[in-house]
């Protein structure tokens, strides 16, 4: 029989447990509350002048702002220059020369590492993050069910639409049509995500969240309200920075298979010159309209409650030609499609230019340390950039690297960029004096040693291919990438 010094000693037993375990649970809340909501912001075909403010008709007012308060790198590489296998890349933090996802392909995330690999979002939400996403993600169906597991929202994607009749088409099919839009906004995805957005950051939230928004913009087709092409009337718009018509005339064949010779656009009526500047002003105006809907979402989280407690970055998923070395969309190795505009905005809002050859591989890495998250299985490709973060003179011990393909090899440091391809033909330049690869120093032999020591940064083995295509000379309007 128990005694009653026995009841009280149990029953104090008995509160302390209970005590210790409302210790800890608030412990477990408070730190939650300390750890930093998360924005990723991808764009979609989106060049560097933004970034570099080298092309004088741009006008990105909210980007400006962001690049004010980030930290802004100046020589970023995508691992692909395309879509779905860039994609791949910085989701799961795993090269595609581990993956063999080179290429455009609607089947990459099936059948293969990839569709067991843990992805950004997983290890957020397996970290006890609420997690939002919407707009383009990966642009390839992934494992079936897995993206509504990874996302607490219901994720809308939407499409790159509106498509304009083929009146307004400066290339065979729908993709490369050319309008002022004077329908509602809301016609575009972009907008329909970013208002969504906007929402989430005006809710409450008791945890810590990682919000995803991907844009369509400033990718084609060039439909966007029309008051961003309005912005651009009386402007003018001519070709970019680095536009030579000669500029192929030192490249090996297999570079100059990469790319269209600008060969497809063209419009009834019009002059090559005349379409390819119409071209321009259509991107600038949707390269705008993306910096609007980025804008807003900026907007809406410097006005909430989360505002001193998250780290933004912001990326496009590859780069863009816009007519250098006669190509208009990207798909080479060559610094216009493979350098991309990256910003870290840092709760404290320093805003500093990066010369560190980072990568958007690093991305996955970044975040599981600034978060203090639990890293997935598998082994990163990238590298922590939190060193970076408060010292710009930080020893960045490698280039960045992008392939387009087994063997199709570029490096970049932060002078030169070296190219290898396949049949073993190269390329070099110095950005010091060439920052738009005019010339090839490859059959320089003063070069030598920077072309060995540039090639030691390239794997020693390539993984086989998963399939997919090579974007090239298409001329069936086909570039939904």
């Amino acid at each position: 029989m128990k005694t009653t010094k026995t009841l009280h000693f149990n029953r104090f037993i008995l509160m302390f447990g209970f005590l210790c375990t409302g210790l800890n649970l608030f412990a477990q809340s408070e730190k939650e509350k300390e750890r930093p909501n998360v924005i990723l912001i991808v764009a979609d075909d989106m060049n560097m002048w933004s970034v570099l403010k080298n092309y004088a008709p741009l006008q990105t007012p909210y980007l400006d702002k962001l690049k004010s308060e980030s930290l802004y790198f100046l020589n970023a590489s995508c691992a692909a220059p395309v879509c779905i296998p860039s994609r791949a890349s910085f989701f799961s933090g795993r090269a595609p020369y581990v993956t063999g996802a080179y290429v455009n392909n609607r089947e990459t995330w099936e059948n293969n590492s990839l569709s067991t690999t843990e992805v950004i979002p997983e290890t957020f939400k397996k970290n006890g993050y609420t997690t939002w996403g919407g707009g383009k993600i990966f642009h390839a169906p992934i494992n079936a069910g897995r993206q509504e597991k990874m996302f607490d929202n219901k994720v809308h994607e939407g499409g790159f639409g509106p498509f304009a009749s083929k009146e307004y088409h400066y290339a065979q099919g729908q993709f490369f049509s050319i309008k002022p839009w004077t329908g509602p906004d809301t016609d575009f995805s972009d907008v329909r995500n970013a208002n969504s957005a906007v929402s989430y950051l005006e809710d409450e939230h008791d945890k810590p969240f990682f919000m995803y928004y991907g844009l369509y913009r400033p990718h084609t087709p060039y439909t966007a309200p029309k008051r961003f092409f309005d912005l651009y009337d009386g402007v003018d718009i001519t070709m970019p920075p680095g536009f030579r018509p000669d500029d192929l005339d030192d490249v090996p064949l297999q570079g100059r298979q990469l790319v269209d010779s600008l060969k497809r656009y063209h419009k009834k009526g019009m002059a090559k010159d005349e379409v390819l500047l119409t071209m321009m002003k259509a991107y600038c105006a949707n390269y705008s309209f993306a910096d609007w809907n980025i804008g807003r979402l900026i907007e809406a989280l410097d006005k909430s409650k989360y505002a001193d407690n998250t780290i933004v970055i912001f990326y496009s998923d590859n780069g863009f030609h816009n007519g250098t070395k006669n190509h208009w969309v990207k798909s080479t190795l060559w610094e216009q499609a493979d350098t991309v505009p990256f910003m870290i905005r840092l709760p404290n809002k320093k805003g500093e230019g990066r010369e560190q050859t980072v990568n958007l591989l690093d991305v996955y890495p970044t975040l599981v340390d600034y978060c203090g998250l639990t890293p997935p299985a598998q082994e990163f490709s990238g590298k922590s950039m939190v060193p970076v973060f408060d010292d710009a003179a930080y020893s960045w011990d490698r280039p960045g690297f992008t392939c387009y393909g087994a063997n199709y090899s570029s490096v970049r440091d932060e002078r030169y960029r070296y190219i290898q391809y396949p049949d073993g033909s190269e390329e070099l330049y110095d950005h010091d004096q060439d920052p738009y690869e005019f010339d090839n120093l490859a059959g320089d032999p003063s070069y030598v040693q920077v072309k060995k020591r540039l090639a030691t940064h390239i794997p020693e083995t390539f993984a086989e291919s998963l399939g997919g295509k090579r974007e090239a000379t298409a001329s069936d309007g086909s570039n939904n990438d």
